[in-house]
């Protein structure tokens, strides 16, 4: 009997975490597509099999929510699974748990398989809906279709120029770097005194090497919340939208580390 989903063990290592021993928000995004490249892999189309075809996965929106951080050497499960198909794309489900099945995070994405040469979506090959038994079940109540504007009047706008390490098989910037650009126009006073609660984002255009990227933020709800858009210099073209919400660390909390 096939299994409706796929579980992957990880330990989390010190190069994972933050100053004050926790995973960063940046880990656990690399940990969920770690998970789901070795769910394409464990039937037989993996991520550099489906590359020779010039084809490939690519993130359009998505929502990752957290309740706590993992601790450095500590172990967690991510259990993934397709809810949902159509003809070139599909959302996948996920479930972070402790190593007493605590339910620690969740995140839902919307993927399209998509063709690398003609830069264009693609049909899903029947092959992997055949062995992708899937759950119609959700991960959690949360709409990542809903558009999120663009921001007009930012607070703060930073410049990064996009390296070469900045991009991925597809050819073009990796969604993880889109978040680390996110993160790095935060306030200090919020990344030091809160921890990145959910973050919910669009994947609107491509960036690619050699482009310079401005990251803008504005503040939406008083140290609460803040949007973000990604865009390319000189175009004006918005790559990425995204709403992250934060919540105070309480001081003494034995869910986390205070350095």
């Amino acid at each position: 009997m096939i299994k409706n989903y796929f579980d992957k063990q990880f330990e989390l290592r010190y190069f994972e975490m933050n100053k004050c021993g926790m995973a960063t928000s940046t880990t656990i995004l690399i940990l969920l597509e770690e998970t789901a490249a070795d769910h394409c892999y464990s039937i037989n189309h993996s991520l550099y099999q489906l590359g020779a075809q010039n084809v490939g996965w690519v993130l359009i929106s998505g929502v990752l929510q957290m309740e706590r951080y993992p601790n450095y050497k500590e172990k967690i499960t991510i259990r993934t699974w397709l809810s949902k198909y159509s003809t070139v794309k599909g959302f996948r489900e996920n479930i972070i748990y402790d190593e007493q099945n605590n339910i620690i995070g969740s995140a839902r994405g919307l993927w399209v398989f998509f063709d690398i040469e003609k830069r264009r979506p693609a049909k899903i090959f029947d092959s992997i809906k055949e062995k992708w038994a899937f759950c119609s079940k959700e991960s959690m109540d949360y709409n990542i279709s809903k558009k999120i504007k663009a921001i007009e009047n930012p607070d703060v706008e930073l410049k990064f120029k996009v390296n070469k390490f900045d991009t991925d098989m597809n050819k073009h910037v990796n969604n993880i770097r889109y978040l680390q650009w996110v993160i790095e126009s935060v306030p200090d006073e919020i990344i030091d005194n809160y921890y990145l609660y959910s973050i919910d984002g669009r994947f609107i255009s491509e960036a690619h090497y050699g482009q310079t990227i401005i990251s803008l933020i504005k503040n939406h709800t008083e140290n609460t919340s803040f949007m973000h858009t990604i865009k390319i210099k000189g175009t004006n073209k918005v790559c990425a939208t995204a709403k992250t919400v934060w919540k105070k660390i309480e001081r003494g909390h034995k869910k986390f580390k205070i350095c």
